[in-house]
């Protein structure tokens, strides 16, 4: 067996299938980020012409040219789904030509390009100045080494071993979900309602004795994150126990989210001054059924509607108490609490497997290489 030599365009070639009798809609839509995925795209495409979209069907490339603040990696995946996609006119769609299936597979050159190594050498060799790119002609300038199609299909079928697994554990997890949706559905219709103002109390302790150095803030996914809030006097910070929560009403009207954390750790957390510090009253409710209610998009659009028209879109304090929470008996909030732990840690163990199989491809190229020649 024996390694062939060659430029990546003696193999590929361009694509140009509009979605011009707009067989595909706005649900079709695909961006491309820079893990190589295909995903629902995040831009506003109201009021956008699809009939200038380009066709991605399943066994075809497409990338974004862009490279600039794209994280020092190239954006480019693979349709490997049952049904095509449609992009933005501004990406570039190529296949491997018929012809030369004999000689690489799909499966091995989408490998190919999930490696650091790929994506510096794309980054290398970008160009422009306050935007740069890497176009179709560079594609096609990139010189590589294959080995043997029966070496290629070796590697792959570990490849494609790994993606089942993980795809069938992702089934398991959205079917979880649905079972949490379904039920957190049926108490909206179902069960009496208690206004977050009869069910959460202001708390106001301070860090006056600079017991916590160190300031956290609340992002989009209703987590704590390090702050960038900078000043040396923490003094006037608040205090957030654990069990309680941290609110920031300012910017609701401007993300649409409501940016609230439930302190879960063993020791304090600090916050600026301009959050709302949160507990719950009584044993009506626990606070981690509280934060599911608040963490639906439902939820956010709500509050967004209720937000005032200032520039910042903010929401005053008694706005947010009005927010409402359908209240089920304690041990069936119990159970479902239950339930969203388990599909938090299935979340992590899935991310965790698509990082691994991200992680083998260089190894399986590597491999490959070394197997065949």
């Amino acid at each position: 067996m024996r390694l062939t030599k060659c430029r990546l365009g003696e193999h590929v070639e361009l694509l140009v299938e509009t979605n011009a009798d707009l067989t595909y809609g706005v649900e079709h839509v695909r961006g491309v980020n820079n893990l190589k995925m295909l995903m629902p795209t995040k831009a506003d495409i109201n009021g956008r012409d699809l009939t200038k979209f380009q066709i991605v069907s399943p066994g075809e490339f497409v990338f974004n040219h862009r490279t600039s603040r794209n994280g020092s990696k190239f954006s480019i995946a693979y349709n490997d789904g049952d049904a095509p996609v449609i992009c933005t006119e501004d990406y570039v769609v190529f296949r491997i030509k018929e012809q030369s299936k004999t000689n690489l597979l799909d499966e091995w050159l989408y490998m190919f390009f999930n490696r650091s190594e790929f994506d510096r050498y794309v980054i290398t060799n970008s160009w422009g100045s306050s935007t740069e790119f890497f176009n179709w002609e560079d594609v096609c300038d990139i010189e590589m080494e294959l080995p043997p199609l029966s070496v290629q299909r070796k590697f792959v079928a570990i490849y494609k071993a790994m993606v089942a697994n993980q795809r069938s554990y992702e089934q398991g997890l959205d079917d979880l979900k649905l079972v949490a949706d379904a039920m957190i559905e049926k108490y909206k219709h179902t069960t009496k309602r208690m206004s977050l103002g009869e069910l959460l109390q202001e708390c106001d302790i301070r860090n006056s004795d600079n017991v916590v150095a160190e300031v956290d803030g609340v992002n989009k996914d209703k987590k704590f994150m390090p702050s960038i809030a900078s000043g040396d006097d923490l003094s006037k910070y608040k205090l957030v126990e654990q069990g309680f929560f941290a609110c920031n009403l300012m910017h609701i009207g401007r993300d649409v989210v409501v940016p609230i954390a439930l302190n879960n750790a063993d020791e304090f957390r600090l916050v600026s001054p301009a959050y709302m510090v949160l507990k719950t009253k009584g044993n009506n409710v626990l606070p981690e059924f509280v934060l599911m209610w608040m963490s639906r998009g439902e939820t956010d659009r709500r509050a967004w509607f209720m937000s005032d028209s200032s520039v910042r879109s903010g929401m005053e304090k008694r706005r947010f108490f009005e927010i409402t929470v359908p209240v089920p008996p304690i041990e069936e909030q119990k159970a479902l609490v239950e339930i969203h732990k388990v599909l938090d840690q299935r979340k992590n163990i899935n991310e965790q497997m698509k990082s691994q199989i991200k992680e083998i491809c260089p190894v399986l190229i590597r491999g490959s290489l070394e197997y065949g020649g």
